[in-house]
């Protein structure tokens, strides 16, 4: 299983400390890392490689100066080879030239995203097709005209419920203007009020108080403040005990 960080703020924030929590658990989560900053512009890193063990990364935590908005990504391959392009954030724009970026923990066992995608992705991973199709969805939409912040949440919202259902989708996205968030699987993402903003995690990263995200919601957030949720979907991912003992045997 992968772990995810994601960062919302109204003013720039020092979250070394956590990033530096968040990717000392790579140890158990080997084969790539990845963050989104900004930096006078959304910068993007990623290398297949234990993050702990990674000279770039020690060189970008040093250079990382306080953000607004953030995300980061350890893998555990399950599905795709050990390779950059299989390393998350995945990045991209819709053809209004809005810039979308994606992480993903879990796996995509239904949906037509499985297939359609795999001709045109740069690695071999299911998030890559699920963020292809995504990006499809919103140039769908963009036929219509510019959607307003509201029509993108719905959209984005509406996506994801409908591609839950058999799949296990721990996501958060951001679009520039917006951070959306979203699990469907018990025990698997939590958030910390900051004094500024909010900080989100697949496992706690202190001993502060850590509040379990809600179930099966989008829910999106700017400036570190709610904005919108979304209405609760029927999507939850149930693990089958196949399922169990495949993650399980991974771990051993």
């Amino acid at each position: 299983m992968c772990e995810l960080l994601g960062f919302s703020s109204a003013v720039p924030t020092d979250i070394s400390e956590h990033l530096s929590t968040f990717f000392s658990h790579s140890v158990k989560h080997p084969h790539g890392w990845g963050l989104m900053r900004e930096n006078g512009g959304r910068e993007v890193f990623r290398e297949p490689v234990r993050a702990c063990d990674s000279s770039l990364l020690a060189a970008v935590m040093e250079d990382m100066m306080p953000q607004k908005t953030a995300l980061a990504h350890i893998r555990f391959a399950t599905v795709g080879s050990i390779d950059e392009n299989n390393c998350h954030p995945f990045t991209g724009s819709d053809n209004s030239g809005r810039e979308w970026t994606l992480i993903h923990n879990g796996t995509i066992f239904n949906g037509k995203h499985n297939h359609r995608y795999a001709a045109v992705q740069t690695g071999d991973t299911d998030s890559e097709r699920f963020f292809l199709s995504m990006l499809d969805a919103i140039n769908g939409q963009l036929e219509r005209g510019i959607p307003t912040e509201r029509a993108r949440f719905e959209l984005i919202s509406s996506f994801i419920a409908d591609n839950a259902p058999r799949n296990k989708l721990n996501l958060m996205i951001y679009d520039g203007d917006l951070l959306y968030v979203h699990k469907n699987l018990k025990n698997t993402l939590s958030f910390k009020r900051l004094e500024n903003g909010i900080l989100f995690s697949t496992t706690p990263l202190d001993s502060g108080i850590w509040v379990p995200f809600p179930m099966a919601q989008v829910i999106a957030y700017k400036h570190g403040r709610e904005v919108y949720r979304g209405d609760r979907h029927n999507g939850t991912f149930v693990p089958t005990l196949e399922y169990i003992t495949a993650m399980d045997a991974m771990y051993i």
